[in-house]
């Protein structure tokens, strides 16, 4: 079914009053900002021009963010401060389109066209009922037609239905003229998440690191020329918050922009502040790209972790079918260690987001080594990314005894065989964390390091195709 609109410039036209409001547009900005969080919503700041009566006056603030937060917002005047009060706020997002446009018309005359056999009749009725209920229209002879092929023209456009969501205000100004206006508000559907790309060298002894911004503006409006500001860290929110989603692939538009200079970033309160140097238009729908920080020749250092009883991160591994149950093989993880200090090229926050892991081969071909979660991570910390298991270095870890030798005294002993198949030697750090209560190790044939209350780590070095076996008995108490 089809839908003629023969007046679509009355839709912009507010329902007849005493007052004809003031509409104000985004075409009329003068600048706005935007402070993005990357709990999925954002600030607003925009300025706009206002001619106002004096006394009270209905204004239309035209094209706000479709999930505004409107108790979040605060409405200042910057030529007269303290000279505007907002008596009356209305959110208004009954959005034209063709069920809103019915569902306004019910009760409303209307002319449905049709086509029947080789002829084209036009009859007048009424609409009885509402699009989700089914399209219902008594004609004027008394027929009742439900659900008609045709198009249903409409005599007179309903009242009440905007092009774009507005607020609409009384506001008390005690002056005459045209004010210029800040209005700021909160709005849902707008977050930022971090990327990194991190291209390993040839020795594995250094990387390159460039961080992204990724920011997903689902909030229902643009922003054009914004000034952009995004914070890092974790904000509380008493209200539950909208799930941060993308759109649609095929509705999301995607842009990487690279700016001419990084952003400044600041200590702001308990978070970071980053502030970009130019502004940038932000679309609705659309899935934006900004630098933001780059590394040139960081320190790294590769470690190789054999973990045996659990993992160095939180996986876990059954058994292969026909192991034994206190018998556990897996390969070693590949883990990238960076200190995040100026002394190695770095020492800036880094927000929580997805590291992606390169190195060139051979032939100068950029190849995926893996990716790892880092957390929000600040100065003169340590960046640990793992990101991978290790092909060639394996191992097999097996508990060969438990026993009590008293009420609250137990002890076990255990073997650790790492297999080193490549052709240059391999470092291995064990690390064993089945330790509870008052712990010690008794015995070991490699010297152990106590890493914290539940956790001992051996280390050993292996020569190409070596295997090495570590043995060691733990005594508990408690």
């Amino acid at each position: 079914m089809r839908l003629l609109l023969p007046a679509l410039a009355l839709l912009l036209a507010m329902p007849a009053r005493a007052q004809s409001p003031v509409v104000s547009t985004p075409e009329q900005r003068e600048a706005v900002s935007l402070t993005v969080y990357n709990g999925g919503f954002g600030i607003v700041r925009e300025v706009r021009p206002l001619a106002l009566a004096r006394g009270v006056n209905a204004v239309r603030f035209e094209g706000v963010p479709a999930q505004i937060n409107p108790a979040s917002l605060s409405l200042a005047s910057l030529s007269n401060p303290g000279s505007l009060s907002v008596l009356e706020q209305n959110y208004q997002y009954n959005l034209i389109g063709t069920n809103s446009v019915l569902d306004a018309a019910v009760g409303q005359r209307v002319r449905i066209v049709r086509d029947i056999g080789d002829r084209t009749i036009a009859e007048e009725g009424v609409l009885i009922s509402q699009p989700n209920q089914g399209r219902i229209i008594r004609l004027d002879d008394g027929r009742v037609l439900v659900n008609p092929e045709g198009t249903i023209e409409l005599l007179t456009l309903p009242e009440g239905l905007l092009s774009r969501p507005s607020l609409l205000w009384r506001l008390d100004s005690e002056r005459a003229g045209t004010q210029r206006v800040e209005a700021r508000y909160m709005t849902e559907g707008i977050g930022w998440k971090a990327d990194y790309v991190a291209v390993v060298n040839e020795a594995e002894t250094g990387l390159d690191l460039t961080g992204w911004v990724t920011i997903n503006n689902q909030s229902g409006a643009t922003y054009t020329d914004a000034s952009l500001q995004l914070i890092a860290g974790d904000v509380r929110r008493v209200q539950p918050q909208m799930n941060f989603r993308g759109g649609r692939a095929a509705d999301v538009m995607y842009e990487a922009q690279a700016v001419s200079a990084a952003p400044q970033e600041e200590a702001f309160f308990e978070y970071h502040l980053y502030t970009f140097p130019l502004p940038t238009t932000i679309a609705e729908r659309e899935t934006k790209q900004l630098e933001l920080l780059a590394a040139q020749e960081a320190g790294t250092q590769r470690r190789l972790i054999f973990d045996g009883a659990g993992s160095y991160f939180p996986f876990y591994r059954a058994p292969r079918p026909g192991a034994g149950g206190a018998t556990n093989e897996m390969a070693a993880a590949v883990v990238l260690e960076v200190e995040n200090s100026e002394a190695n090229n770095m020492g800036m926050p880094l927000p929580e987001g997805i590291v992606r892991v390169y190195k060139e081969d051979s032939r100068g071909n950029l190849q995926f080594l893996g990716e790892d979660q880092i957390q929000h991570t600040a100065r003169n910390e340590t960046v640990r990314l793992y990101v991978g298991d290790a092909f060639d270095v394996v191992g097999t870890r097996r508990e060969v005894e438990n026993k009590r030798i008293s009420n609250r005294v137990r002890e076990i002993t255990v073997e650790v065989e790492v297999r080193n198949r490549k052709e240059v030697p391999a470092t291995v750090d064990i690390v064993e964390r089945v330790f509870y209560g008052d712990w010690e190790i008794t015995q070991s044939t490699v010297p152990s390091e106590k890493i914290d209350a539940r956790t001992a780590q051996f280390t050993v070095t292996l020569g190409p195709d070596e295997t090495q076996t570590v043995r060691y008995t733990a005594r508990f108490r408690g």
